[in-house]
């Protein structure tokens, strides 16, 4: 787990309890709060890696993603040409391929 101050450990926690009480699983509740703290922490310039390898919280709206979460997300689905895709394209091709 990467260094992490107090209030992210408490972040994360609040989010992972938040996720269990909707309904999800340990493991997937735990993701989408590792997701959001470590995004957090990108946004906020504490973490050199100022881009996602990942495909963003699947609880937020594909219009709230990055362009590169959603690259990476079409490149899931095996998408064709969305290296050349504007985020508008990516969203509709992710929408008819899901």
């Amino acid at each position: 787990m990467p260094e992490w101050t107090e209030k992210d450990e408490r972040q994360y926690e609040h989010i992972k309890e938040s996720q269990l009480e909707r309904g999800k699983s340990e493991d997937n509740a735990k993701e989408v709060a590792a997701r959001t703290v470590n995004k957090q922490r990108r946004n906020e310039g504490r973490t050199p890696n100022t881009t996602t390898q990942g495909t963003g919280n699947p609880n937020t709206k594909l219009e709230d993603r990055t362009t590169d979460e959603l690259r990476n997300r079409a490149a899931e689905l095996r998408i064709k040409g969305r290296s050349k895709m504007r985020k508008a394209e990516l969203i509709d091709a992710i929408r008819d391929a899901s």
